[in-house]
């Protein structure tokens, strides 16, 4: 046995240890895959040894610009080569990458400009009027105003740009490449625990937080995320999850890493995406849910073949079983991964096990509704008792919270201790989700803490309810929320949207749920509407419930029943 005097000895140096970081994913592939394509937009293509010269190059251009260790470098961009060069060229130059919602108008930009204290913002023509919007707020607030790096794209853009007479007064993407020096030494973190982005969480539920991803986590949870999508070297991921959020679940990094292919969407359509699989090959792509319901109800005239099985990883919200039955049925293998902002994305990953495959479909289907387990990154995920931190038996019934804590939590809320305090309480991460435990160990969401309805005394999971209603031919989309009532307390409201081309009555569908749930469960109000969501596919709940509280009580007197 080795004695506590000899492990003193040891000497931890160069030789032994550095500490972790992404960047170093970048610098390998620059030369193993150095003359492979790295991305590809449009006509635009480049290889690893392309990029890594082009991020080094924005890494000085960026020191040169007066950006500091430390420093946030904010971004609000779509999908564009340049959003990717940044997850590699800010952290090159020490300073923290600060990805913005690009559904956000100018005043929220403004004050999440203002919370992160952002040095310099690269923004996309498409969105320049939001970012020029953010400074004119800014500028009366007497806040001094970051250096503004405008991308251009395209000859409709550039003159876009041209009539707000940008280009003479900012500086232009490529031109502040070309500024850059090859020979310029990159800033490796310090420390592993040092930042290296800053994402704000989506607000679904809240005012946006500013989570902060470390270099070590961002490194280990981008290794996981490779492994939890099969992803062997060379992979092609196409881009349809947003890079600002959780900096593409960590795949910006895993993609580099394997010395994959990275092709770059503006925008999401089906058509676009069954175009870009077909072109490219492609063997990997993510998405929430909201965009496997675009690709299963693509019309047969924008739907293509696949030119071999494409993984696909899901979460953001559990996909209904009937969506992921047909997925499947199209030819696309979905992974289920579940996570939060401050998880850096994907938490657990619903592991398939060979013994579920003679199960009918529509039971895998259900199973891989579920979420799993943590995946390699991640030290445990538990479902407890919020109040006395005791684990909840596995019996697929107890409802707790979900709760994780590992080397992929983040290090904290930007200037919030407060609130990081009460998100870690108990030495755990509380994600703010309710689920059950099942048998094997596996977790299954039933709700947010804020969404779950209770009527009657009975807690009713939304998830269950969606679920059932996704399975109707007619229904495209459905989100439940609680209605007041004076007599239950609350009851199920359905906002529902149909397929195109379908008519179904509110009568209908309250048949088609009370056939199929328990009478408590079924929605007693329908409403047809379009579902407000964020960028990233997440119905925003807060707003369903505002319409369905203004709607008023469903039970008139408070001695009737349903």
């Amino acid at each position: 046995m080795t004695s506590k005097k000899q492990v003193e000895r040891m000497i931890r140096c160069s030789a032994n240890y550095a500490p972790l970081t992404p960047i170093s994913f970048l610098e390998r592939s620059a030369v193993v895959y150095r003359d492979r394509l790295s991305v590809v937009y449009g006509d635009v293509r480049y290889t690893w040894g392309e990029t890594l010269r082009r991020c080094v190059k924005l890494a000085s251009a960026l020191d040169g610009l007066g950006v500091s260790r430390g420093d946030v470098v904010a971004a609000l961009l779509p999908n564009v080569p340049a959003m990717y060069e940044l997850h590699f060229g800010v952290p090159m130059a020490g300073a923290v990458l600060c990805t913005l919602n690009s559904r956000h108008d100018s005043a929220m930009v403004s004050v999440l400009l203002k919370h992160s204290e952002a040095k310099v913002v690269f923004v996309d023509c498409q969105f320049l009027h939001i970012m020029l919007g953010a400074f004119d707020i800014l500028s009366k607030s007497m806040i001094k105003i970051p250096t503004l790096i405008v991308i251009q794209d395209g000859p409709e853009i550039s003159s876009n740009i041209s009539s707000t007479n940008a280009t003479s007064q900012h500086m232009e993407y490529e031109h502040i490449l070309e500024s850059g020096k090859l020979d310029f030494k990159v800033k490796r973190p310090e420390d592993e625990w040092d930042p290296i982005s800053l994402n704000y969480t989506s607000g679904t539920t809240s005012n946006p937080k500013g989570v902060i991803y470390s270099h070590r986590g961002a490194y280990l949870n981008s290794l996981a995320a490779a492994l939890l999508n099969e992803m062997k070297s060379m992979p092609v991921y196409l881009w349809c999850v947003p890079m600002f959020h959780c900096n593409g679940w960590c795949l910006t990094w895993a993609v580099a890493a394997q010395g994959g292919t990275n092709i770059c969407l503006r925008s999401v359509t089906a058509e676009g995406i069954f175009e870009n699989v077909a072109r490219h090959k492609v063997t990997h792509m993510g998405g929430a849910p909201t965009i496997l319901n675009m690709i299963v109800n693509a019309p047969a005239s924008e739907q293509k073949s696949l030119p071999g099985k494409v993984m696909v990883m899901t979460g953001g919200a559990p996909p209904p079983p009937e969506v992921l039955f047909r997925m499947e049925a199209l030819g696309f293998g979905v992974t289920h991964a579940y996570g939060l902002t401050e998880t850096y994305g994907p938490g657990t990953v619903c592991t398939w096990k060979p013994e579920w495959d003679s199960l009918p479909p529509e039971a895998r289907a259900k199973i891989k509704s579920r979420q799993g387990l943590h995946h390699l990154g991640m030290e445990e995920v538990d479902v407890k008792d919020p109040v006395t931190m005791e684990s909840v038996p596995s019996d697929a019934k107890t409802i707790g919270e979900v709760m994780f804590r590992g080397n992929t939590v983040m290090n904290g809320y930007l200037k919030d201790t407060e609130a990081t305090k009460t998100a870690f309480k108990g030495g755990w991460f509380r994600s703010g989700d309710l689920g059950v435990k099942h048998a094997d160990g596996y977790i299954e969401l039933k709700d947010r803490a804020k969404d779950i309805i209770i009527s009657g005394g009975e807690n009713i999971s939304t998830i269950e309810v969606e679920s059932t209603l996704f399975g109707h031919p007619a229904i495209l989309e459905a989100a439940v929320v609680g209605r007041p009532d004076n007599y239950w307390g609350e009851t199920p409201c359905a906002f529902v949207k149909l397929k195109d081309g379908c008519k179904v009555t509110k009568e209908e569908i309250l048949k088609y749920c009370r056939d199929k749930l328990p009478h408590f469960m079924a929605p007693k109000t329908i409403v047809f509407a379009d579902l407000p969501k964020t960028s990233t596919g997440k119905t925003q709940k807060f707003v369903l419930r505002e319409k369905a509280k203004a709607m008023g009580s469903l039970t008139r007197n408070l001695g009737s029943k349903l």
